[in-house]
């Protein structure tokens, strides 16, 4: 499945280059059949994702994290509509149901899918603050247990005190950057989590772009798609890299 879409991706993409550059319209009308046949195919293989996604609704109930419980449940729920909607259009496309308003369940699939990238993204963005908080409390008690701190014995020493004109600035800009030194440990520390991010970050431009919410172009959408296609098949062949639960 994840080679089905990558090559899909990679066709679009494909497609994308050879327009710009003036390719024959016949080499480009056969890439972009090749891209169809690649997207039908992929609708067959997943005529039973919505049951397993319905599935792993069922099982992500049972989380003690009621954020994660939220996140996770409601992401399968969107998947499962999501998959249901594609199997409509699979019908539409193959000629078993040729009445169907195939924009409008295209639409209405994009929908979903975006719904569920909101929830992966949420879910992702309250572990990397769960762990930056960890991270944060350990560097501060290592710190203690050295003797060591910050000049002056305050969170703003070394860069003047709030009476201090000028220091608030330098202060802001102090915290961002140790924020984002921290974000960057704990990414680099996590690369399940890094990967769940950037996959779930590049697929995020598809359904907006569908959607007509933002333009980005067959290009990006290509390239996107590929690069999270890409990561979806480094997590079936290294398992440990897939974000759990």
């Amino acid at each position: 499945m994840g080679k089905l879409r990558a090559a899909q991706y990679a066709c679009s993409l494909l497609g994308h280059a050879l327009q710009r550059h003036g390719a024959s319209p016949e080499l480009q009308k056969q890439i972009r059949q090749l891209e169809g046949h690649l997207s039908l195919g992929r609708k067959l293989l997943r005529l039973g994702n919505s049951a397993d996604a319905l599935e792993s609704a069922k099982r992500a109930v049972h989380l003690s994290d009621v954020v994660l419980r939220f996140c996770i449940t409601v992401s399968h729920l969107n998947r499962a509509l999501y998959f249901a909607c594609d199997n409509v259009l699979w019908a539409g496309k193959s000629g078993l149901a040729p009445r169907v308003d195939q924009e409008k369940w295209a639409q209405r699939s994009f929908r979903y899918y975006l719904f569920s990238l909101i929830m992966n993204l949420s879910r992702d963005a309250y572990e990397i603050r769960l762990l930056m908080e960890q991270e944060s409390s350990a560097c501060s008690r290592r710190l203690k247990g050295s003797g060591g701190g910050v000049p002056g014995g305050s969170e703003t020493g070394g860069f003047g005190g709030p009476g201090t004109p000028g220091g608030g600035l330098p202060q802001l800009a102090l915290k961002l950057r140790l924020q984002v030194l921290l974000l960057a440990r704990v990414l680099r520390g996590h690369p399940p989590l890094l990967l769940d991010v950037v996959r779930n970050a590049c697929d995020l431009f598809i359904p907006l772009d569908k959607l007509g919410l933002w333009r980005c172009g067959p290009g990006i959408v290509g390239l996107c798609g590929l690069v999270s296609s890409i990561l979806s098949i480094l997590t079936l062949i290294y398992p440990w890299l897939r974000l759990k639960p």
